[in-house]
């Protein structure tokens, strides 16, 4: 019924983002200076769809599908809809990050704009595929609107970049500080040096600036869109504090979730274990870190003494969790028409580099 209603205006949606900018820049679309659609969206989105579920058919086979659903019939409402409250706040708390990150690269607009665009972005990360999905539709919707399309998407990249910086860097302090004895040195040691290595990465931001003008024109092009971050990393400083605070956030949500079904781990080891699984779950080959979370969990877990089917419920719950809030940007998608820059700002948009994508 729900999908009978999303379909035909996700087509509609679809198909205005890939002949919007076309119809309007029709000689800029030849020269590729906008991305083209993939050849093939849904045969990544499946593949991404696949794997996530294959992992977790293998996790349910290996420690029995039966205790893992006996597992989520403890999970008390009340909690689960704490830890949605929880994660929601997180999201708002995410637009704001991105709203400070766009005026690093002089985009400022009114906070509910940004908002409005990060949940339309989950939303569309649900059900779009390909390049027009999530990250991209929130990077299209401002740059369209501020008639920049190339510094919006650069925002964009910097708030997933300075992300998965925060969980990084949370995940080795936690380790080093709070670890005494849960998890073994194996697999503290390599977080903890990734952690430093990117650390370091981020300080040295401004010398690494510097190579842009060493590169070819066409990866200038392509670097010269995130150098005003690399060139000035104290402005960051805001947003860098923000992401800590919004992944600590996750960390009591899941712990929230933790409580409702029973489980009696103190805070301090999911502040050890949930950062150091969330850099596995952030890798992109499945929707939202499904299967990548929960097997995560299972090793993780086990070693501080929690059951496999617990963490695999829990990873599962705290996944529903982040679905249920996505679903809240169907409101933006119904509402919200695609921006239409002045004339003045679509002669002044640098647009984006040549960008190819596969299919």
């Amino acid at each position: 019924m729900i999908w009978s209603i999303l379909a035909p205006r996700l087509r509609v949606w679809v198909g205005k983002l890939r002949t919007t900018e076309a119809a309007e820049h029709p000689a800029a679309a030849d020269r590729g200076r906008y991305p083209r659609a993939p050849r093939h969206p849904y045969r990544g989105f499946a593949l991404r769809g696949g794997l996530g579920v294959g992992l977790l058919g293998f996790l349910a086979y290996r420690f029995g599908a039966s205790a893992v659903f006996s597992v989520l019939s403890r999970e008390r409402p009340g909690y689960f809809l704490l830890a949605i409250a929880v994660y929601g706040a997180g999201q708002v708390m995410s637009a704001c990050r991105w709203q400070l990150l766009a005026a690093v690269v002089s985009i400022r607009g009114r906070f509910s704009e940004f908002l409005a665009y990060y949940f339309l972005g989950m939303f569309t990360n649900l059900f779009v595929p390909g390049i027009l999905g999530g990250d991209a539709a929130r990077a299209f919707y401002l740059g369209r609107l501020h008639g920049r399309l190339g510094p919006a998407a650069a925002s964009v990249v910097a708030d997933r970049g300075l992300g998965l910086l925060s969980l990084l860097w949370l995940a080795a302090a936690v380790g080093g500080s709070l670890n005494v004895g849960a998890l073994p040195s194996a697999v503290v040691r390599p977080v903890m040096l990734i952690g430093a290595v990117s650390l370091g990465a981020f300080l040295a931001a401004p010398l690494i600036a510097r190579a842009e003008r060493l590169m070819p024109h066409r990866l200038a092009r392509h670097a010269g869109l995130i150098t005003p971050y690399l060139r000035r990393p104290l402005s960051l400083i805001p947003a860098i504090i923000l992401s800590l605070i919004l992944q600590a956030l996750y960390v009591i949500g899941q712990y929230v979730l933790a409580l409702g079904l029973g489980l009696s781990l103190p805070l301090s080891t999911f502040m050890i274990c949930v950062p150091i699984a969330g850099v596995f779950a952030s890798i992109p080959v499945t929707f939202g870190g499904l299967g990548l979370r929960e097997s995560a969990y299972t090793v993780l877990f086990a070693m501080v003494g929690l059951g496999s089917a617990d963490a695999i419920a829990l990873g599962l719950l705290w996944f529903a969790s982040t679905v249920l809030v996505g679903l809240a940007g169907i409101v933006p998608f119904l509402t919200i028409e695609i921006p239409v820059p002045s004339p003045a700002q679509a002669a002044q948009s640098p647009g984006l580099p040549e960008m190819k994508t596969g299919g």
